[in-house]
């Protein structure tokens, strides 16, 4: 019982709706603050492939058990104020990037993300008052602010576990399409069945699927946002630096159709493609396409070749791999 009251506790946050207030108003004025764009892709942790906040938020942590620990040893306070003073700082950017991510979640995610907020600001503000206190020569009184600053970064990281690991913020939504498809080339659909420039979704076993059409080449991705599962093919056509991608309805992520790369967040986890071609006979056919590998930055390696079925030609769409 006494194990899963952390647990009951963070599932009761979920289902609060009188947060919802707060946050709804913090949400606004975060998308305000941070229009699409280089810098809020960066936040996002775009360029890394994956949320630059679960990296960052180690670090604080680490430096405030760090000096804790050492409070318990004497001729420790100036490596302790060291610590503590570096994990108030690196709060900042860990504070932003967590703001950026929040603010394009589900209402039950945002609810249980602003406990976690409020939990490690008042960490921040706790550790801060700890190293005043030792600077102005009371480090007894700083241990305990340190102490206390501890246990309430630890409740905060517990709900940010539980955000990442039970809610999936964070965490890749796209269908595993390796695991579902199976090997080899599948039959799809006739091509005249498919709009021309247009977003069309079909079902291949157990996978929704993305499919475009623009006149003879066919671009397949998972039909699931890899951010949050939104339908892709509910979305809208853009186009990025010359290259046609597909936004998602729910937040916006944006990924380019012909290989499913992240061209905006919040996603950072690319789009499961597949590789596709049409046969004489006018079908679609698709396979899984393995993940590009870059050897030493020179040219591109491509994955296992298979064959080709007589009179079939691939798609350029989805041909070149990225």
């Amino acid at each position: 019982m006494s194990a899963s009251r952390p647990v009951a506790l963070a599932e009761r946050i979920e289902r609060t709706p009188a947060l919802d207030r707060p946050v709804r108003a913090l949400s606004d004025a975060v998308v305000r603050a941070l229009p699409p764009g280089t810098r809020t892709d960066a936040l996002h942790g775009v360029p890394f492939g994956q949320p630059a906040h679960p990296a960052l938020v180690r670090v604080p942590l680490g430096c405030w058990t760090s000096a804790v620990l050492l409070d318990l040893f004497r001729g420790t306070d100036r490596a302790a104020r060291m610590l503590i003073g570096a994990g108030v700082a690196v709060t900042v950017p860990a504070a932003a990037t967590g703001l950026a991510d929040w603010s394009a979640l589900h209402t039950d995610q945002q609810r249980v993300g602003l406990v976690h907020a409020v939990c490690q600001t008042g960490a921040a503000a706790l550790f801060l008052g700890s190293l005043a206190a030792r600077i102005g020569g009371r480090p007894g009184y700083g241990r305990l602010l340190s102490g206390g600053g501890l246990a309430v970064a630890t409740a905060g990281s517990y709900l940010g576990g539980h955000l990442a690991s039970r809610l999936g913020a964070g965490t890749s939504h796209a269908e595993q399409v390796s695991h579902l498809a199976g090997l080899g080339w599948h039959d799809l659909c006739e091509l005249a069945e498919l709009p021309d420039r247009r977003l069309a979704r079909r079902q291949l076993g157990y996978l929704s699927l993305l499919v475009y059409r623009q006149d003879a080449e066919v671009s397949v991705l998972s039909d699931r946002c890899s951010h949050l599962g939104g339908p892709l093919h509910q979305g809208r056509l853009v186009v990025e630096g010359g290259e046609t991608c597909v936004a998602c309805p729910w937040h916006g992520s944006t990924f380019a159709v012909g290989d499913g790369r992240v061209v905006h967040g919040p996603a950072t986890a690319r789009q499961p493609a597949f590789e596709a071609r049409v046969t004489a006979a006018g079908r679609v056919e698709l396979r899984a396409r393995p993940l590009p590998l870059r050897l030493s930055g020179r040219g591109r390696s491509s994955g296992t070749g298979g064959a080709r079925s007589p009179g079939a030609r691939r798609s350029t769409g989805t041909g070149s791999w990225r």
